[in-house]
């Protein structure tokens, strides 16, 4: 007991081995209030058992950086109320702020921000809803802040909407066309027989009125809001994802004879010696072997219908074609900024195109049709 305080207190703190270790346990492992640290630390300080440090109030106040009449709280809970009600924060009604939206009024705001939006207006935005819920009487009274709090907690953004292909339900059309894709997927590969991919996207070409400043140290680079149209271009999309080769050919427009050209050069210029190219494409109504004999004579269109092995992805299902993704690599990588014209285009996306080629950027694709036929259930026709 030496260097002990021997004061008598009406509150003594005489803590159990069990309790010290309680904690001590407490301060040292996992993450608490900084308010239950500090009365565990107190308790500790004040313990007059054998194990304890019995330290004045004041000297507990001057370590703990706390004050007196929170050290007399705390041994009063202690000795009034026991061990567990210490560590135990006490919950009060009347301190409590009272919920504006409760669990009904929540999902009736929830309802409104996921319906349309009211007329002339093209999306909801806080303060519309703001006045929106006290009109409908859902609440008496509300912010913009704690509507875009409910909202965040939810994980809902009224504000924001995506474009989205939406499949039909129970459609065997879909069905047998992407099942049809996915099999293709599943081939190994076959030099003589490569799979290739063709897809195809536009351009708008940009010219800056301005001279852009470059960036330097803490300041980004920037471009004046003011710029000029230039017309616009259309990229064929060719990728075979076994070989870990692409072609982007640049055109003035997307035509039925440009389609049919592109499909010349891939059979003629880029697999010459290939038996049959298996052609993955989607549904656009160029993408039809109709365009090759409005583009050549009937005997050299007929060559090369018979040099590809038709394949096409269903309606709204354009996602199951590979080089939709590859256009997705070539606009992250390459296209997402201001072009001022083909020329420019065509060299910058060659350029895009040798080094994902000298790289052999291939695809591998994992969904196959017994994935599908779970994943994707609600789009097969049901059966008794």
């Amino acid at each position: 007991m030496a260097g002990k305080e021997v004061a008598v207190k009406k509150y003594v703190v005489r803590l159990s081995a069990d309790e010290r270790a309680q904690l001590d346990d407490l301060i040292h492992r996992g993450k608490r209030s900084a308010q239950l640290l500090t009365k565990a630390r107190i308790l500790l300080k004040a313990d007059v058992s054998e194990a304890g440090e019995g330290w004045s109030d004041s000297r507990i106040a001057g370590a703990l950086d706390t004050s007196i009449a929170n050290i007399l709280r705390t041994r009063r809970q202690l000795v009034e109320e026991g061990f567990e009600a210490v560590l135990t924060r006490k919950y009060n009604p009347n301190s409590a702020r009272p919920r504006i939206f409760d669990g009904a009024a929540e999902a009736r705001l929830i309802t409104l921000a996921c319906g349309p939006a009211p007329d002339g207006q093209a999306k909801w935005t806080l303060r519309l809803l703001e006045d929106k819920v006290v009109e409908l009487h859902i609440v008496e009274r509300a912010s913009d802040n704690t509507i875009g709090r409910t909202l965040k907690k939810n994980k809902l953004k009224p504000h924001l909407k995506q474009q989205w292909v939406i499949a039909p339900d129970a459609s065997a059309a879909f069905v047998a066309n992407m099942e049809d894709v996915l099999e293709v997927y599943q081939r190994p590969r076959d030099p003589e027989r490569p799979v290739v991919c063709l897809d195809e996207t536009s351009k708008q070409m940009i010219v800056e009125t301005r001279e852009p400043v470059p960036a330097k140290p803490g300041r980004k680079a920037r471009h004046d809001y003011e710029y000029a149209r230039n017309g616009v271009t259309n990229l064929f999309m060719m990728f075979a994802p076994l070989e870990g080769w692409r072609h982007v050919k640049v055109t003035d427009r997307h035509a039925a004879t440009d389609y049919a050209h592109a499909l010349k050069d891939l059979s003629d210029t880029h697999f010459p010696g290939a038996a049959k190219i298996v052609l993955v494409q989607d549904n656009l109504s160029t993408h039809k072997p109709a365009s090759l004999y409005e583009a050549f004579p009937a005997s050299e269109a007929r060559r090369l219908v018979e040099r590809f092995e038709w394949h096409y992805t269903p309606k709204h299902g354009s996602w199951l074609d590979m080089a939709e993704s590859e256009l997705g690599v070539l606009s992250t990588q390459c296209l997402d900024r201001r072009i001022p014209d083909k020329q420019t285009l065509t060299r910058e996306v060659a350029a895009w195109e040798q080094h994902r080629n000298a790289h052999h950027a291939k695809a591998d694709w994992q969904f196959t049709t017994a994935d599908a036929r779970i994943k994707l259930k609600r789009l097969y026709p049901q059966f008794e």
